[in-house]
């Protein structure tokens, strides 16, 4: 087994590494994505809209579901696969920039998913806005040699076009939803309605073209609607939209509660995160009560709870009353790397940073965000931090023993701790940050330009979890855009989680 980046910093992808194969993959023109771009915020601005006037979502939704329902699909919206009682699949977040930073993840990806029996994608399939006409580059041509089929639910990036493509996609729907009544004028209502981002014209002979890279027999899955259940083995993986805003609507909040009284263990995969970055995200159900209450009742029997959104990979074994549930961040399957160096110690749900588990290291974050701003700013020789001095760093800030010793040359000096303050590194929960966490995140996310001006390391992962009657094995790989990390793609985490 390769090294990862807890042994060594060659494991993370640092130093004079052989650039990946990936690049082979590619289509020959590649639009790179800024999220700097008036045209990109401008397109992408239904979020905004839904937090002011209030959020269509949970209508929308129910509209798609009860078509899906005329159609055809169960009521009970559950996938039934005849999987045997030992069976492995892939988890995949955040996928769909369409540029290196996704591409760089499928060598390894299709490496570690061997023989597995389905993959699903949590969160944001496609960006910026969910559209038809980009599915062929971001979902069609990277996934086309995975010989299983691929399941999905939603990202706020999927419902900026209101779900149509997704729909199309992946529930086997055919067309928009019809057109509802015009509010009255100048009402809250009017005004979104006035403002709001409506999906463009599908090209229907790209999306034809699109289809025949996955339209194997054994590549098709089709899912009841954009929240579901597969019984598959001794598990049931549970599905569930969190729309624009991270919350869910009081009718699929009614279907979670009856599909989590199913006996069998259970996995949640969501959206939204429930423990990110040292914080708890119950994630709110319209009507009363929250999704983290449903994953908590021991009658449910939630073993795990697999959220995407944030660009990274965290884990958090949380115990309640006596039994573990394990909440995971799986949002680095191919968008630009949120940091994980902005992340305090961990205090959280009894989680502690002796417990605590991510991806990036916090000191290999801080690294590449030194290297990304002193190159954007043109203040190389300032901003840049060797992964060395980052962990030094950040261990200090922290109060931390560093996962991946930083090397007797490491030196802490007056430019590295300015720098780490500037870049938002955390600090200790006993101790004010001079960076406060809204300020952080303007840092390292609001103002990230995107992985159109990243390289390698990028910081990918994905996770693979094989189930047998005894036990989830839950495995995170990196993929860094480097060959070594391709051809033998390391194990950053791993974790056996007991199902007896």
């Amino acid at each position: 087994m390769s090294d990862s980046s807890r042994d060594t910093a060659r494991g993370a992808g640092w130093g004079s590494a052989e650039p990946g194969a990936y690049r082979q993959l590619m289509p020959d023109h590649v639009e790179k994505l800024s999220w700097l771009s008036p045209r990109t915020l401008w397109a992408a601005r239904n979020g905004v809209l839904a937090s002011w006037f209030g959020d269509p979502t949970g209508r929308t939704r129910g509209r798609w579901v009860a078509r899906r329902e005329a159609a055809g699909a169960p009521a009970d919206k559950v996938i039934r696969r005849e999987s045997g009682d030992r069976f492995s699949f892939m988890v995949l977040g955040d996928t769909g920039e369409g540029d290196d930073s996704q591409y760089a993840v499928v060598p390894g990806f299709l490496k570690a998913s061997q023989d597995t029996d389905f993959a699903v994608i949590a969160s944001d399939v496609i960006y910026p806005v969910g559209s038809t006409d980009d599915y062929g580059d971001k979902f069609f041509r990277p996934y086309q040699d995975y010989p299983a089929p691929i399941y999905a639910i939603p990202g706020n990036h999927d419902w900026y076009e209101d779900l149509g493509a997704f729909m199309r996609v992946f529930c086997g729907d055919t067309g928009p939803l019809p057109p509802e009544s015009r509010p009255r004028p100048l009402t809250r209502a009017w005004w979104q309605a006035l403002l709001w981002h409506r999906p463009r014209p599908a090209d229907e002979q790209r999306l034809a073209a699109a289809r025949e890279l996955r339209s194997a027999p054994g590549q098709q899955a089709v899912q009841p609607g954009p929240y579901w259940a597969i019984d598959a083995g001794p598990v049931r993986i549970v599905g569930i939209d969190t729309g624009l805003l991270g919350t869910i609507d009081a009718e699929q909040g009614a279907w979670l509660r009856e599909v989590s009284r199913d006996p069998k263990p259970k996995i949640l995969i969501t959206g939204s995160p429930l423990y990110v970055d040292g914080e708890r995200h119950p994630c709110a159900i319209e009507g009363g009560g929250t999704v983290d209450d449903i994953v908590r009742d021991p009658a449910h029997r939630y073993v795990a709870a697999i959220g995407g959104d944030i660009h990274n990979y965290q884990r958090y074994p949380v115990d309640v009353d006596g039994r573990t549930i394990q909440y995971v961040v799986a949002g680095g399957g191919g968008a630009f790397m949120h940091a994980t160096h902005t992340i305090p110690r961990v205090s959280v749900g009894g989680v502690t940073e002796r417990d605590f588990r991510c991806y990036p290291l916090r000191g290999d974050s801080l690294a590449f965000y030194s290297r990304l701003y002193g190159r954007r700013l043109r203040l190389r020789r300032f901003f840049t931090l060797t992964e060395a001095e980052a962990t030094a760093v950040v261990a200090e800030r922290l109060g931390i023993e560093p996962a991946r010793a930083p090397g007797p040359d490491a030196r802490i000096t007056r430019r590295t701790r300015l720098v780490a303050s500037l870049l938002g590194t955390g600090g200790r929960p006993d101790r004010t940050s001079r960076v406060r966490l809204p300020v952080r995140k303007i840092y390292t996310q609001l103002f990230s330009p995107g992985s159109a001006t990243y390289s390698p390391p990028f910081f990918k992962s994905f996770l693979r979890l094989d189930v047998t009657p005894e036990a989830v094995r839950l495995r995170c790989f990196a993929a860094t855009g480097n060959r070594a990390q391709e051809v033998d793609p390391p194990v950053e985490d791993e974790i056996v989680i007991p199902l007896r």
